[in-house]
């Protein structure tokens, strides 16, 4: 099967978040299993083009139409190990894509909308036909409003399109002056409520709402998440949306990309180990107290990894923080504040404990380091307030390092509490689960791990091994997604 995947990111070469990590391996293992896979992405002026072979003009003379005009572009081919990727390069006043950032401009609405409109007059006029357009996101959700009013007509009928949504809660759009733009001119028609109107904002269109109304199949990437979004307040005001459309909604799991997240080739952490020769974490356990100045003894670390922001529960990380330090345990933090308040609050954390010989805040993202952290952890806690998926939980599954979760989105699918799950045997359960968002909650899903750990340490480590022998590689996943394909396709 022929698949093109159209998204803002893709991992490493744009990578803001998880939403690149996702298209880079469902895509990379798509191929493992015999597809043929293009990804068209925007040429963004501060992408990471060291981790693109062979960048060639692959197209230069593609005039993308646009308001009562057309915008000259440029098509860029090139690998991105080993993926065969695709950049457009605009040629306007507005520089869409040269900005020093992938997101967060006034105009985002319209840069990603000219975006879906070029992909798709590149595909038209390349006669490239794929069977399936997979779109991520916000970013993407008009392109099959094009595809099925515009480029049906031009000689694309047969494309059938999957919406893979990551996150409800940013879901672009705007007046229907951007209906103008991309020369959807018919208001009445696209502004009523059953297709691309806004459920709660009067005179506005919804780009999610759009991809959710015109694509053949639409799945956000867990199924608890796609429960919660459908039947409680995590679809952000499109629950009736998508009963509409219940039909075509499902929740797929994201997979991880085991050749990157994987203790046994990881050649970021002090000593390679597995779930045989698990006793040889302990040297990585080691190696983060020596990177991060954090004092020799036998007590248990516990981490957290991500971005420090609402969406992950920062006023519960910040707890954690304080309650590990109560329990004679050790933290570690690396994160970036994505607010001025919150960025002040940790700085003061990490000034005032700045010389504490049990704690180490590192308040900005380092891949590398976040590798020895995983591996070197005992635990890590993740208390999201919503998680669409998650990896960090995976992640540190693979690691060895206990998941303190709370449950909520792909959390639910993929920790299992070692009390209380009762749908899982004992020896399928890899950590630890809470479900308010109150500090109780927390400190009570924190002390059981810890008092295991002090207790009886055989069995914590055992716990670990059964995380590290869970599989959330791109296999499972991607037979799902191709289940969807031959599902739709023509």
């Amino acid at each position: 099967m022929y698949i093109v995947q159209v998204a803002s990111e893709c991992a490493p070469v744009i990578k803001a978040g998880g939403l690149g990590d996702v298209v880079f391996g469902l895509s990379r293992e798509l191929e493992n299993q015999g597809h043929t896979v293009d990804v068209i992405l925007p040429k963004y002026d501060c992408m990471r083009y060291d981790h693109i072979w062979g960048l060639h003009e692959d197209y230069n003379d593609l005039w993308v139409p646009w308001g009562g005009g057309s915008i000259h572009c440029t098509v860029f081919g090139g690998k991105v190990h080993g993926l065969n990727c695709f950049f457009i390069e605009p040629h306007s006043n507005e520089s869409f894509f040269n900005r020093g950032k992938y997101y967060g401009d006034n105009d985002d609405n319209l840069r990603f909308a000219f975006f879906s409109r070029a992909v798709l007059e590149y595909m038209c006029v390349t006669s490239k036909r794929p069977e399936i357009v997979h779109c991520h996101d916000w970013q993407t959700g008009l392109l099959p409003v094009m595809l099925f009013e515009q480029y049906k007509y031009r000689g694309m009928d047969s494309q059938r399109v999957c919406y893979t949504i990551h996150n409800f809660k940013h879901q672009g759009g705007g007046s229907v002056d951007i209906l103008r733009a991309v020369q959807l001119d018919n208001d009445s028609y696209y502004m009523s409520p059953d297709r691309l109107k806004d459920n709660t904002l009067p005179n506005h269109i919804n780009f999610m709402k759009s991809g959710i109304v015109y694509s053949n199949a639409v799945n956000t990437v867990s199924p608890h998440h796609a429960w919660e979004a459908r039947f409680g307040n995590e679809g952000y005001s499109l629950g009736h949306t998508l009963y509409v459309h219940e039909d075509k909604f499902k929740g797929i799991l994201n997979g991880l990309d085991y050749k990157v997240w994987n203790p046994e080739l990881d050649e970021y952490i002090s000593m390679p180990f597995g779930p045989e020769d698990f006793e040889l974490k302990a040297y990585n356990k080691k190696g983060l107290r020596e990177r991060l100045w954090l004092e020799e003894k036998d007590r248990p670390i516990i981490a957290y990894v991500g971005r420090l922001d609402d969406q992950k529960g920062v006023g519960l990380v910040h707890h954690a923080l304080e309650y590990a330090l109560r329990r004679s345990a050790q933290f570690v933090l690396l994160g970036s504040a994505t607010s001025d308040a919150i960025k002040n609050l940790f700085w003061q954390t990490k000034n005032r404990l700045n010389d504490h010989p049990d704690v180490h805040l590192e308040l900005g993202f380092n891949e590398e380091l976040s590798h020895l952290i995983y591996a070197g952890a005992d635990m890590m806690v993740v208390p999201s307030n919503y998680e669409p998926c998650g990896l960090t939980q995976m992640i540190a599954l693979k690691y060895g390092t206990v998941p303190i979760v709370r449950g909520v989105g792909g959390l639910v699918n993929t920790v299992f509490d070692y009390d209380y799950d009762e749908t899982h045997l004992p020896e399928e359960r890899n950590g630890f689960v809470f479900y308010q968002t109150d500090v109780t909650a927390l400190e009570s899903a924190m002390h059981r791990p810890l008092e295991l750990w002090y207790t009886d340490r055989k069995a914590f480590n055992q716990l670990a091994i059964q995380g590290m022998r869970c599989d959330y590689s791109w296999r499972q996943p991607v037979e799902q997604y191709v289940e969807v394909y031959e599902k739709i396709k023509v």
